[in-house]
């Protein structure tokens, strides 16, 4: 994986540790969430996990070593050197990840860039995400962009008319899929698909249109039609492919990119010691953090004679700068960085 900096002067506080997430029961979730990633949260229906989130409306909590206990936010603030020398960072956690289980159709939305964002919504950051299917029903479909150019008018008209379902573009989805979805694309998650979303550290959503439902307190939710008109791309969208992956082997383990941008970078590792004597071996240098996400099988870490077993769902925050490490075991992990 990961070999730089070995010289560099390490703390205790450069391990790395678990963490918890804060769950969201909104109306489209499922359980999924709960029974195939053990998350036992008390919510139903459970849509999402923010799995690393230092965002004030989901953060997560810190759930083994010196910081258990205290919130993510927190500890990065105390020690921005968990974050890196990254110019994204900024002293503060760039990226969200989250798990989110379709039971239902998620509203049709879009997100606004960073400009706008930081213009119109008081300096926050836009939201820019990459999804990596984990699983879906057969014929599962999400929906991303229009089929054609339209006119923001038209694109109003076709909401109040409940219409608008008539023009976006559906896209079948399959388990191992990936979606980049820039600020600005229309889009939404269909039914029966779980999914594991990187994105940027934001909360904005304008919800374009949401089927007339009716929500636990019996209102319909609201609608930012306005404000998503603003920044939808309304050109038209090709239909996306699925990016050429490559996968690197080595010894116990093999990596391929999932994704690329300016806001952070997704690899997936595919670990597998149960056949070979030599364990992963990695360190994180001082550029960026790293996450790891299991989102298959499990393992153990060991550092520093310690050792942190992890499991299917559970998310790890390996500071920068991080003490080296070797991992054992059977497991398909989403390693995210900036």
């Amino acid at each position: 994986m990961c070999e730089t900096n070995r010289n560099s002067l390490l703390t205790d506080g450069n391990e790395p540790f678990l963490l918890k997430p804060a769950g969201k029961d909104s109306l489209w979730g499922g359980d999924r969430l709960n029974y195939d990633f053990g998350k036992n949260i008390p919510l139903s229906p459970l849509a999402e996990t923010w799995e690393c989130s230092t965002h004030s409306d989901g953060p997560s909590t810190v759930a083994s070593g010196e910081f258990s206990g205290q919130l993510l936010s927190a500890v990065v603030q105390a020690h921005a050197e968990f974050l890196g020398t990254h110019p994204r960072t900024k002293g503060e956690l760039p990226i969200l990840i989250k798990f989110i289980d379709a039971k239902k159709d998620l509203s049709v939305q879009v997100h606004p860039d960073d400009e706008y964002a930081r213009k119109h919504e008081n300096g926050q950051l836009g939201k820019t995400e990459m999804w990596y299917i984990l699983d879906a029903v057969p014929g599962a479909k999400l929906v991303y962009g229009l089929y054609h150019k339209m006119e923001k008018e038209k694109v109003r008209v076709a909401i109040e008319n409940g219409r608008l379902e008539n023009y976006l573009q559906k896209v079948a989805v399959n388990k191992d899929d990936v979606f980049y979805i820039e600020a600005g694309t229309i889009h939404a998650i269909g039914a029966g698909i779980l999914i594991a979303e990187i994105q940027e550290n934001s909360n904005l959503t304008y919800r374009l249109y949401d089927y007339d439902r009716i929500d636990k307190d019996g209102h319909k939710r609201q609608l930012h039609v306005d404000k998503a008109l603003c920044v939808a791309n309304l050109e038209g969208n090709d239909e996306p492919h699925q990016p050429m992956r490559i996968l690197r082997y080595q010894p116990g383990w093999a990596s391929e990119f999932l994704c690329r941008c300016q806001y952070f970078q997704v690899e997936r590792i595919l670990l597998n010691t149960e056949t070979n004597k030599n364990m992963v071996a990695m360190r994180v240098g001082e550029i960026s953090f790293n996450v790891l996400l299991c989102v298959e099988g499990c393992g153990v870490i060991f550092y520093q004679k310690k050792s942190l077993p992890f499991f299917k769902g559970d998310c790890i925050f390996v500071p920068a700068n991080s003490v080296a490490m070797k991992i054992h075991g059977k497991a398909s992990l989403l390693k995210v960085s900036c």
